[in-house]
């Protein structure tokens, strides 16, 4: 998912409460048949522990699904299994619940309710029926449990004990009834007007990881995980609707009621998500790359057509430029989803082959918007889709390696120094603006701490996207930019299609490095230290300074000599290496190389110079430092600089005030 950089998000909007378990009438329970897809005979890319077989009927006038899911659970714990809990994440868009609560209480991602939220935006998921093979009706054993705080108001995640347990390696087959309400659109998922995207619709099981069941409630900053299986989905809907699907799609029947039913088969995957609008304009592509070509399938809203070439560039160029540099892209197809106007809370969001993008009817050409929002949810197909890391518990894996790759990537397609925003008058890359994201609460939360521990959502996105990111921008530069790329690429093909932890990652690193790291990641992972280095002081004076005649005469000021002082102090906690570089007036040069492991050093050099310039970093290799105005001095200023900064501020505050009026 990608946190809001430019817009606004308007309040989460609210939605429809009412029993969760009822006895509403079911669709046809009637099981889908498996269409094989093009790459069925091949070996299975994923260990595969679950197959979902959904039918599911949306009525687009009230924003609503009627389904059935038959979900057969392979058991691989390597122990027996009697209790198995469930995600039901559409129950998150409720007052009382957990997510709620967390967003009236510090925010989320840039949006959440208003005061005044209308009972009718609210979203459920209610479950009508549940049966076991073999173990009957089971609806009456459903509890709700509340796994990571005592909210017992909260219903995302329930459990189901069957009465006996499933024996390892064997499998167990439960058959749901569930209707879902879909919110307007909030987090991703919902609906405004004729638009519907439908995400985390479908009671989920749990994951097994680290010997116990991982079935975390959702929070206001947590996000999924799920195991690799296969889906099987029927969707039936009006005849007019234009719909976009996270899978291949096997088969389309028009019925004689008007509707019609579409069979979607995915493989390989922990998730299936879908969208269905009669307003979409559709776009057709294709890019082939190491695994075969790849159909791209572009769903474009009414008055964003400008954007579409847009989109399709940093679509084929992240799919060039991951696949060259990380490892493979294996699926056959990608689908990306504008939402329409109103709608951009459904922007920016990653589900397995099909993703979100974000623009606006009158995007300027230089703010790279529908750029970097397309390429950092495509590359989520890599961090989060494939190597399938618990967003729940290290949300950097996914959306930290993701915004490090972000900027290696935009920065290729589009420039380094203009990546972000490429006006004329004033220059943006991506570099700059992940690192400015994470100044405004640098030391609250360590990059580790589990999502929904955060002190606020600003804290979990500065950090969980931004310093990460310039973690390992910082981290490049110690190991080289050729080796981090081999180790992203190593990790890739190493942990696809299973579930790796943060030390896997690490490992991973100084496997290929072949470096010792952990004096850094100590701080920047695990720790909350602030890197701030600042040149102290600087200055040259006469070494015989009492000698004012011999020191003010020119005949003698080439013969001079000047006592100079270079004082470097480290502001923060973090300990880290520098470079000092140090010129004098008459050419000349020193490169000093401090440990950083002391408060401050002072060096002092007899010359027949004065010193023009002191410099910190020289080089810009330590991107994570949080202040680089305090690293240099120099004898004569350029106020070249000045008169930028004055020029961009004056374009961006009257830009933002246009793009406000706009909105309002």
């Amino acid at each position: 998912m990608r946190m809001t950089k430019v817009f606004v998000l308007a309040a989460a909007m609210a939605m429809s409460c009412g029993p969760i378990f009822s006895q509403a009438p079911a669709p046809s329970q009637k099981a889908i048949a498996t269409t094989p897809s093009t790459d069925t005979a091949t070996k299975p890319l994923s260990t595969r522990i679950v197959a979902y077989q959904i039918e599911a009927k949306l009525d687009p006038t009230k924003h609503t699904i009627a389904a059935s899911e038959t979900l057969t659970y392979k058991n691989l714990t390597g122990q027996p299994q009697q209790t198995f809990p469930f995600h039901l994440y559409l129950n998150a868009f409720q007052p009382q619940s957990t997510f709620m609560t967390e967003v009236r209480r510090s925010g989320t991602r840039g949006n959440g309710p208003d005061s005044d939220w209308d009972p009718k935006h609210f979203g459920s998921i209610t479950v009508d029926k549940l049966e076991v093979e073999g173990a009957g009706d089971l609806t009456n054993k459903l509890e709700f449990i509340h796994p990571d705080d005592n909210n017992t108001a909260d219903r995302t995640v329930f459990q189901v004990t069957l009465s006996k347990p499933i024996a390892p390696g064997a499998s167990v087959q439960f058959h749901i009834v569930f209707h879902d309400v879909l919110p307007k659109v909030v987090e991703r998922t919902g609906y405004v007007r004729d638009f519907d995207m439908v995400g985390q619709w479908f009671p989920k099981v749990g994951v097994w990881w680290k010997n116990a069941w991982n079935c975390h409630q959702f929070h206001a900053n947590t996000e999924f995980f799920a195991d690799f299986g296969t889906f099987d989905v029927k969707i039936t809907l009006p005849q007019n609707e234009i719909v976009g699907a996270g899978g291949d799609l096997a088969s389309s029947e028009n019925n004689s009621d008007g509707t019609k039913t579409l069979v979607y088969h995915s493989e390989d995957v922990h998730d299936f998500s879908w969208t269905a609008s009669p307003s979409f304009t559709v776009v057709e592509d294709s890019w082939t790359g190491s695994q075969g070509p790849v159909n791209i399938h572009l769903l474009m809203s009414p008055g964003h057509m400008a954007s579409a070439p847009r989109y399709m560039k940093a679509l084929k160029g992240s799919l060039q430029l991951f696949d060259q540099w990380y490892g493979p892209y294996p699926y056959d197809r990608i689908t990306v989803v504008d939402p329409p106007h109103g709608g951009s809370d459904a922007g920016g969001m990653e589900y397995p082959t099909l993703i979100t993008a974000d623009t606006g009817a009158h995007m300027p050409q230089g703010l790279l918007a529908p750029e970097f929002v397309t390429e950092h949810e495509f590359g989520h197909q890599y961090w989060y889709g494939m190597v399938a890391t618990n967003e729940f518990e290290d949300a950097w894996l996914d959306e930290g390696i993701n915004s490090y790759t972000e900027v290696k990537v935009m920065d290729a397609i589009y420039g380094h120094n203009t990546s972000f925003l490429n006006f004329p008058f004033a220059q943006l890359g991506e570099t700059e603006e992940q690192r400015n994201a994470y100044f405004s609460l640098p030391d609250m939360d360590p990059i580790s701490r589990f999502a929904w521990k955060f002190i606020s959502s600003d804290s979990y996105g500065g950090i969980t996207y931004g310093k990460t990111a310039t973690v390992l921008i910082t981290l490049e530069k110690i190991i080289g930019e050729d080796t981090m790329q081999q180790a992203l690429h190593t990790y890739f093909m190493r942990y696809r299609f299973t579930h790796p932890t943060g030390e896997d990652f690490l490992k991973t690193i100084e496997e290929v490095s072949g470096k010792d790291l952990h004096w850094y990641f100590n701080q920047a992972i695990y720790g909350t230290q602030i890197l701030d280095y600042s040149l102290a002081d600087a200055h040259s004076d006469p070494v015989k300074w009492w000698d004012t005649s011999a020191h003010g005469s020119k005949a003698n000021a080439k013969d001079e000599v000047y006592r100079t002082y270079v004082t470097v102090a480290r502001k923060g906690d973090f300990i880290f290496p520098v470079d000092v570089d140090i010129k004098f007036d008459d050419g000349s040069a020193a490169v000093e190389h401090w440990d950083g492991q002391d408060r401050w050093v002072r060096y002092q050099y007899d010359r027949k110079a004065k010193i023009q310039s002191a410099q910190i970093d020289a080089h810009n290799q330590i991107t994570l430092d949080r202040d680089p105005f305090n690293n240099s001095f120099v004898k004569e200023a350029d106020p070249r600089a000045v008169h930028k900064l004055r020029t961009i501020w004056v374009f961006s505050s009257e830009w933002l005030s246009q793009l406000l009026a706009w909105l309002t």
